[in-house]
């Protein structure tokens, strides 16, 4: 039961760092063209992040079910093992978040989980054909899907503008992109909230409070998890938000609106087929076929280099952390209350060095309270101030 604990407890705070980490993706783009205040955004975000977390439960079976066999965990080491592939995760998380890259929180949890259960029960307990089914597949499309949509669409609202003026064009624009920065936020809870549900899942079964052969989420889950990448989200990743809002292209409130517009209708469709995508990939190719869409040059491909990197080194980066907290628990006895404990203090200590360190370049609402266009580009589109 200490165990159990200690991972629920784990889980959410995973689940909170999943909350700041992803904020960027439902509001960065709103961000940078003035539709939204920081701090507006971000507690928008959070409520509707809190919302999409009760819409459907599709993506924490996925979770519960498809990646590992859920009968390998019904054993004595299963709650080390989730133990194992959180703190995974969260390290995980953590780093990129100190390097402002906008990796995919999702994709380290799959990573965390994949390690520990390689090292604690073998290959035969990972469901390969699901991980690429459900996994692999749409964390190379979706991305490049999301690109050719906010393309397609940036190209075609640059074209509605020259029906308008400068002004009214991008005042609408702007409007617009509160309903579409909403809906991000909407589809984030409905896919991130339950991935951290569908791992607590997976320790109830490790501990037999749960069937494998009969699934379900408890509602004392959701609520937990629904909470806490809410209040995540609420004290705003600042760092990378910078990063998707400024650094991958000057965006505009036409391409603001064309990337959450094609981020939100990606992030929904897969939600309602329970697969577990990455939101920071989807969103992240919104913004660079927003930016490609108007002007090829504008996006600093350098920067969405690196990004990709972080995307391909994600899964099994934490995999190899999650595999490493397994094996350092494992010499305290399998399932050791003290070996979890041991894990848990390191990753605490850990966790506090990179939050240290991160106050010494750090970003906050205030670096962000502006409209990013430049003043030349706004005199050509017109006048319009933030509407929120």
């Amino acid at each position: 039961m200490v165990i159990l604990v200690l991972v629920v407890i784990t889980a959410v705070a995973f689940d909170f760092t999943n909350g700041f980490h992803d904020t960027a993706n439902a509001v960065a783009t709103s961000i940078a063209t003035g539709a939204l205040k920081p701090r507006v955004a971000v507690l928008m975000s959070a409520v509707l992040n809190l919302v999409g977390a009760f819409v459907s439960i599709k993506v924490a079976a996925t979770i519960a079910k498809g990646i590992v066999d859920p009968k390998a965990l019904e054993s004595n080491a299963g709650l080390s093992l989730v133990f194992a592939a959180l703190i995974g995760a969260i390290i995980w998380n953590l780093i990129t978040w100190y390097f402002t890259l906008p990796s995919s929180s999702s994709h380290a949890l799959i990573g965390g989980i994949i390690g520990a259960t390689l090292v604690a029960s073998g290959a035969h307990a990972v469901m390969f054909h699901g991980i690429a089914k459900s996994v692999i597949a749409p964390a190379i499309l979706s991305p490049i899907i999301c690109f050719l949509v906010a393309g397609i669409g940036t190209y075609v609202v640059y074209r509605l503008m020259r029906l308008i003026t400068g002004a009214e064009a991008v005042r609408g624009y702007r409007y617009g992109q509160i309903g579409s920065a909403a809906l991000v936020s909407l589809a984030h809870g409905t896919n991130d909230a339950q991935k951290t549900m569908g791992v607590i899942t997976l320790a109830l079964i490790a501990h037999g409070s749960i069937s494998a052969s009969h699934f379900y989420v408890p509602l004392w889950v959701k609520l937990a998890c629904a909470c806490a990448i809410a209040a995540g989200t609420a004290i705003g990743g600042w760092r990378i938000i910078n990063t998707m809002g400024n650094r991958i292209t000057e965006v505009e409130s036409p391409q603001g609106f064309a990337a959450e517009a094609a981020s939100a209708a990606v992030i929904l469709s897969s939600s309602y087929y329970g697969y577990p995508l990455s939101t920071t990939h989807v969103v992240s190719g919104g913004v660079m076929g927003a930016g490609a869409g108007r002007k090829l040059e504008s996006v600093h491909w350098n920067v969405a280099g690196q990004m990709v990197t972080a995307w391909v080194f994600t899964i099994p980066a934490a995999g190899v952390v999650a595999a490493a907290t397994w094996e350092i628990a494992r010499v305290f006895g399998a399932n050791s209350t003290a070996g979890t404990i041991v894990m848990a203090v390191l990753a605490a200590a850990a966790a506090a060095g990179l939050f240290t360190l991160a106050q010494r370049s750090k970003v906050g609402a205030t670096d962000l309270d502006r409209t990013h266009v430049s003043p030349e580009r706004e005199a050509q589109l017109g006048t319009a101030p933030a509407v929120a």
